[in-house]
């Protein structure tokens, strides 16, 4: 069935399909004012655009080819989105990662992705060593002394780079990166700008997936441009004058995805850096930000419940976007009532946003659906055994297409051909109905999946760690509900024979060897497994879990600490 155009959709105009290095240039030509804007920095498009430029010399200086990967483990700033754009530039592609990862998971990523280079620095140790911690994933860095790297681990990998102030071998120094590119004439990059083409791979995102490791995922250059101005026309309705507030990780799709949607139209991107409800306040009333994209709940009700928050002049503010429960979307949408709140649902593999609701749509519609399909982006509701279509608000898997799909897993045809049919069709593992008027609803996951604080968690990652534990024989992961992450994760053991574990003991063994979100909450021992057939009922542990924290009167898990 055709899905008629609404009047959002017909705002797309002409199909506009350019490159991330074009966007960023006209831009710059045409805007003098703030492209970004960090609560410690920024740049407008002309300063930006200069910014891209000399770090994208200085990747040619390095030697870094078309098609290269280069890893970018920095700080939320200016720096993070001008190298970003500055690899996809020279025809290289960026791969973002977790700032949160530990080495085992930075060891996948390093090694998955055939990195070439990786930028990092060592300007953050309030948070972390990420110099240390690289050499920690791959032993062998600690023999080399640079500046170009050969390592058994990571043959591809040459070169390190720390922006950071303390910068020790192997790891080059800004300075020797600027001096790289001081040796690199202009016109060589604009050589490599014209050598791209629209539907070259621009990314790898790393998200995880129902198997032990996080899945690269290939996204365009097309996706992103592409995306970055639908969203911007029919669904945000942005211009030059909007500064636009988002907290998301630059790691994260939703982090990049939505600067575009700020520079194909110039309008100023105000994003948080690390996410402080203090500082971020601050921002969103003196930046006057007229559309707030916090995108989950944690986030925006860590605004709306600070101290602060009522006497806060946000009266620039015109659009909120957000995901959650009904309930809670209602509650929030009471809190700010002139500023209209919408919903939407996406993931890395849609590039984003598939589809996402309209300022003028009816409340209830705001609140209880996802809004509509991008225009030229088609969306079924199928059963997920038969891939037989369903009738309206019949429950089924989310399956899509279209121009902002991902082009595969990288290096990984299987789960590649497993995910995506012969007709283009992706598989979300996504369950959710559609109404008589095209608006999506999210019902479930099909997959053995947990959102932690909106970040994506395999639960196989966790018991696969798990199961290492000496006294651990199988292990199965559960979400459990969480007033504060929504879900978080909950692990049911089985032990070896004669062995004994504490809760404290598992989590202690987790700590600093898994990312904190992906750190069991809750350590349950049992004796066996719920089983059907074969298979464990996790979702009878689910719901043992469930019971008996409500019962004992528990909707928030306790923080996380070592034993001392």
């Amino acid at each position: 069935m055709i899905r008629p155009l609404s009047d959002s959709d017909r705002k797309a105009g002409w199909i506009e399909v350019t490159t991330i290095a074009e966007c960023i240039d006209r831009a710059a030509a045409e805007w003098g004012h703030d492209a970004v804007s960090f609560p410690h920095e920024k740049a407008t498009y002309p300063e930006f655009a200069a910014r891209i430029d000399h770090l994208a010399r200085g990747l040619i200086g390095l030697g870094i080819g078309r098609g290269d990967k280069v890893g970018i483990l920095l700080p939320q700033g200016i720096d993070y989105l001008a190298l970003f754009n500055g690899i996809a530039k020279v025809g290289a592609i960026a791969v973002p990662i977790n700032a949160r990862f530990k080495s085992r998971e930075l060891n996948h990523v390093i090694i998955d992705s055939d990195m070439r280079a990786l930028f990092t620095s060592s300007d953050q140790p309030e948070f972390v060593d990420w110099p240390g911690l690289i050499v920690e994933s791959l032993p062998s860095l600690a023999e080399q002394r640079g500046p170009q790297l050969r390592i058994d681990e990571a043959p591809e990998l040459h070169h390190l780079i720390d922006f950071g102030g303390s910068a020790r071998r192997p790891y080059l120094t800004r300075a020797d990166f600027d001096d790289a590119a001081a040796a690199v004439v202009a016109d060589a990059v604009e050589v490599r700008r014209y050598q791209v083409r629209v539907r070259d791979t621009a990314a790898i995102m790393y998200t995880s997936g129902t198997t032990a490791n996080p899945k690269g995922a290939m996204l365009s250059h097309e996706a992103l441009i592409r995306k970055g101005l639908a969203v911007a026309r029919t669904r945000l309705g942005l211009t030059s004058d909007d500064r636009v507030w988002a907290p998301l990780p630059l790691y994260h799709i939703g982090g990049i995805a939505f600067s575009y949607a700020c520079f194909t139209v110039g309008a100023t991107y105000c994003h948080s850096s690390f996410f402080d409800p203090d500082s971020s306040l601050r921002q969103l009333e003196e930046e006057r930000c007229t559309v707030a994209l916090p995108s989950f709940e944690t986030i925006w009700l860590a605004i709306l419940n600070h101290p602060d928050f009522s006497s806060a002049d946000l009266s620039a503010l015109r659009l909120v976007f957000n995901v959650g429960v009904p309930e809670r979307l209602r509650q929030m949408q009471d809190r700010l009532p002139d500023a209209p709140q919408v919903s939407g649902y996406g993931s890395t593999e849609a590039c984003a946003f598939l589809t996402l609701g309209e300022a003028d749509d009816p409340l209830e519609a705001r609140i209880n659906t996802a809004g509509r399909p991008l225009a030229g982006l088609e969306v079924r509701i199928v059963d997920p055994k038969t891939g037989r279509d369903l009738g309206q608000s019949e429950v089924g898997e989310i399956v899509f297409r279209g121009w902002s799909n991902f082009d595969g897993y990288y290096k990984d045809s299987k789960r590649t051909d497993e995910a995506i049919d012969a007709d283009g069709w992706f598989r979300s593992g996504d369950l959710g109905t559609m109404d008589d008027e095209g608006r999506l609803t999210f019902v479930t996951r099909l997959k053995d999946m947990l959102k932690v604080g909106g970040e994506n968690v395999a639960a196989a990652e966790i018991e696969g760690y798990l199961i290492t534990h000496p006294a651990v024989m199988m292990a199965q992961v559960v979400a459990a509900p969480d007033a504060r992450y929504v879900e978080v994760p909950a692990a049911y053991l089985v032990l070896e024979p004669g062995q004994s574990v504490t809760e404290q003991e598992i989590i202690d063994y987790c700590l600093g060897q898994i990312a904190t979100f992906k750190v069991p909450r809750y350590v349950r021992v049992v004796d066996e497994w719920p089983m059907s057939g074969t298979k464990i009922k996790k979702y009878v542990l689910r719901e043992r879990l469930s019971k008996e924290l409500r019962d004992a009167g528990i909707d928030e898990a306790p923080k996380l600490a070592a034993s001392v």
